[in-house]
């Protein structure tokens, strides 16, 4: 699929459209996407971002936690 215009749609709206310009790695599952040309778009269809090229992990979010940033942790 290297070099078809994708489409990556979230649960919230947001969707990330862009040409596939490489999967990380070349061979088994996908870990990473590299794009060009790429829009991040809101719910709406607006255009939030758009970058020249843009890399991301396509796979569904198991957990987040911050590391570091102000005190009171």
């Amino acid at each position: 699929m290297v070099s078809h215009r994708v489409s990556f749609d979230y649960d919230s709206g947001a969707r990330i459209v862009g040409y596939l310009a490489a999967c990380k790695p070349a061979d088994g599952p996908v870990q990473c996407v590299v794009m060009t040309k790429v829009d991040i778009l809101d719910a709406k269809g607006q255009v939030l971002e758009h970058h020249p090229e843009f890399s991301f992990v396509p796979n569904v979010l198991v957990s987040f936690r911050v590391t570091e940033g102000p005190g009171g942790f």
